[in-house]
């Protein structure tokens, strides 16, 4: 596909020890299962990622890992974002991004800019970018909703801004970026149990939380969507549409991690302030997978 950020993307996680370590053969065996059954391309260091709990050391070690694994077998995106633009654009700068067909950056959490701040704060990261720039609005955790209007703004005024992963819940925004939206453009599905719907109103595909759990049958739903066989899609759809409740019950990653451990690709440990999925959401999420596998 000439498009590296069309059909189903996945917010990989870091697969952990149960003494707290990353397990770099887990993530290995998690990127090989992930691409041999058709994901087309992964998002590395994002919140399924636990990516506020890693070092620096420890951030460039999963790299190296996933870039060795992936061998040129599918993009990779790398997530980069923050409230301090200064450091955002420095480690945009410091870090080697010749493996990566773009990067993820995060609006603003916490700080609560305005509009125009956060405008202004993509402004200068698309400015700073050597590669492309997909926008990541996810009002549920920053705090502040980015309108289409400041997205719609930023995608017409650079080129290198190619997509935003939209993670609202808000279908009415969701049309909004897709009718709007200048051909060069990706309005990415971040809400997994709406990906199906925004893929078929015109949307570029999903980065998925559940699709790297089950990625034959979300990346099989994804391109139905994308060739306009809402029939056939929906049927996936409605066969995983439980899985995507049960993961995000109690927390993400927590719950993904249990659906890995339950197909033996990773221990299901994250770390603190998360704690692990509850024994009574890894006996639903078990039983989802005997029954569905």
């Amino acid at each position: 596909m000439n498009n590296p950020f069309l059909g189903t993307g996945i917010a990989i996680v870091t697969p952990f020890k149960h003494d707290g370590s990353i397990d770099h053969s887990a993530l290995t065996n998690i990127v090989n299962y992930t691409i041999n059954n058709g994901v087309n391309y992964i998002v590395i260091s994002g919140t399924t990622g636990e990516n506020g709990t890693l070092t620096t050391t420890e951030k460039k070690a999963i790299i190296i890992t996933i870039v060795e694994t992936n061998a040129n077998k599918v993009p990779l995106v790398l997530g980069i974002g923050g409230n301090n633009t200064a450091s955002v654009i420095e480690e945009i700068k410091t870090t080697d991004l010749s493996p990566f067909a773009g990067v993820l950056s995060v609006s603003p959490a916490y700080s609560k800019p305005t509009q125009e701040g956060i405008y202004q704060h993509f402004k200068a990261i698309a400015q700073a970018s050597p590669v492309p720039l997909i926008l990541y609005n996810v009002p549920g955790r920053t705090g502040v909703n980015m309108t289409p209007e400041t997205i719609l703004r930023l995608a017409n005024d650079f080129l290198n801004i190619v997509g935003v992963k939209e993670a609202g819940a808000n279908m009415s925004q969701y049309y909004k970026l897709i009718h709007n939206k200048p051909a060069h453009f990706n309005v990415i599905s971040g809400d997994d149990d709406l990906a199906l719907a925004i893929t078929l109103a015109g949307g570029a595909g999903v980065i998925s939380v559940i699709a790297q759990g089950l990625p034959k049958q979300f990346s099989k739903m994804i391109q139905l969507g994308l060739e306009g066989k809402s029939e056939e899609a929906y049927a996936i759809h409605y066969q995983i549409i439980d899985a995507i409740d049960l993961i995000f019950e109690e927390n993400n990653p927590a719950g993904i991690k249990a659906v890995l451990e339950g197909l033996q690709l990773c221990e299901a440990t994250v770390r603190l302030p998360l704690v692990d999925a509850s024994k009574t959401s890894k006996e639903k999420i078990n039983a989802f997978l005997k029954q569905n596998n």
